[in-house]
């Protein structure tokens, strides 16, 4: 079958089986990598992508269900010669060891940013249980979240840095 996604503000189609998950889409249709392939059973976070402004697990998600929400994934948040707010954040706090679930990391944040741009610390440590770190990196994941949270704010204040 033919479907038309929205990824990145940009407009795809492709065709394939309806069962295929959006994750394989993604990465072997749309060569977008960032998304990895974690566990394959949404329980580890590495494939986190935003659909419709909600944080998925795309390695569980057909693409015949995703219709015409809007998919971003963290090829759309910058770039690593521009990197986006958060993803500068998590730059800066280093909060990536290995690499493996930080574009996963770093799109559910951004899903919880976008539908709260001042988490406390108890928000931010709910909203990121389900993502798993093998390396431990959970605290200065949590900075960054912090740290992108207050550039942010700052930001929409006309703070100057």
């Amino acid at each position: 079958m033919s479907y038309e996604l929205q990824v990145n503000g940009k407009k795809h189609r492709v065709d394939t089986d309806a069962d295929t998950p959006l994750l394989y889409v993604l990465r072997n249709d749309l060569a977008l990598n960032g998304a990895k392939f974690g566990c394959g059973l949404g329980q580890c976070g590495a494939c986190t992508v935003i659909l419709g402004g909600a944080p998925v697990m795309s390695c569980i998600v057909p693409v015949s269900v995703v219709g015409a929400r809007p998919v971003r994934t963290v090829e759309g948040l910058g770039t690593a010669a521009q990197p986006g707010v958060l993803q500068q954040a998590f730059i800066d706090e280093q909060a990536a060891q290995c690499g493996y679930c930080i574009a996963g990391m770093i799109m559910r944040a951004q899903a919880l940013l976008d539908r709260h741009p001042a988490p406390t610390d108890e928000q931010i440590r709910s909203h990121m249980m389900p993502n798993l770190c093998r390396c431990g990196t959970h605290m200065r994941i949590l900075r960054a979240v912090r740290r992108a949270a207050d550039t942010m704010g700052k930001a929409r204040r006309g703070d100057r840095p």
